[in-house]
């Protein structure tokens, strides 16, 4: 087999052509062609770097998640707990913040709540215990409320906003947060008494002490409650 080198108009300098034993001209590429496919080869191992680091990611995230106790359903202050009240679940927990490890549920079931916590809340030890409502410096009032006057999704814990409209006899009471004609005042939700066939539904409210008579003295049908979402005051 012989080789020559030959140029052309169209082939790249460098190339090398051999002569097969049908006596036609090879050519075998090299220089530019060959360099072409390193971009190729650089695109595989960054895909492979990438992949790799995810991996390790995941696997460190997935290290760090514990299993602890939640609230399956919500639970009123006094409550004392059951099995299906709670339920375990993973997640990554923060320094400083108190969980309940999951395989300690049985050092919690029958023992009565602190407080009142919604579907989803992380069951702590401070939740647990003789009742912690009312807080310091906050008093619990009721109010009776219609259907249509409180979000059908308002559950224990919840923060809400109560809004009273404006009248003749609510027009000196005073503005505590937000604008407009009548007052507003921010509440925590410790209790709701559901009522059968749309009747009046008793709802607890945790608000400042200050606050909670001027509340009690709102006439029926003036009052409102606007959910919040969670922390948000």
């Amino acid at each position: 087999m012989t080789s020559t080198s030959q140029r052309s108009s169209g082939a790249d300098v460098g190339a090398v052509t051999w002569l097969g034993k049908n006596g036609r001209l090879a050519a075998v590429p090299t220089g530019r062609r060959a360099r072409r496919r390193l971009p190729h080869l650089l695109v595989g191992v960054l895909l492979v770097v990438v992949c790799v680091g995810g991996a390790l990611w995941w696997a460190a995230s997935a290290h760090d998640r514990v299993s602890v106790l939640a609230i399956a359903r919500p639970v009123n202050v006094g409550h004392v707990l059951e099995l299906a009240d709670v339920h375990q679940v993973e997640i990554s927990v923060a320094d400083g913040v108190a969980t309940i490890p999951a395989d300690q549920a049985g050092t919690v079931l029958g023992k009565p709540m602190a407080t009142s916590l919604t579907a989803g809340a992380l069951l702590t030890p401070g939740s647990l215990g003789p009742s912690t409502i009312p807080a310091s410096g906050k008093a619990v009032v009721a109010v009776g409320l219609k259907t249509g006057q409180f979000p059908l999704e308002l559950a224990p814990g919840a923060p809400v906003l109560v809004v009273v409209a404006a009248s003749s006899s609510t027009t000196a009471l005073p503005t505590v947060q937000g604008s407009g004609d009548g007052p507003t005042w921010p509440a925590t939700v410790t209790g709701v008494a559901r009522a059968e066939n749309d009747q009046t539904t008793v709802i607890s409210l945790q608000m400042p002490s200050g606050t909670a008579p001027t509340l009690a003295r709102v006439p029926a049908g003036q009052v409102t409650l606007v959910m919040l979402a969670g922390g948000e005051r």
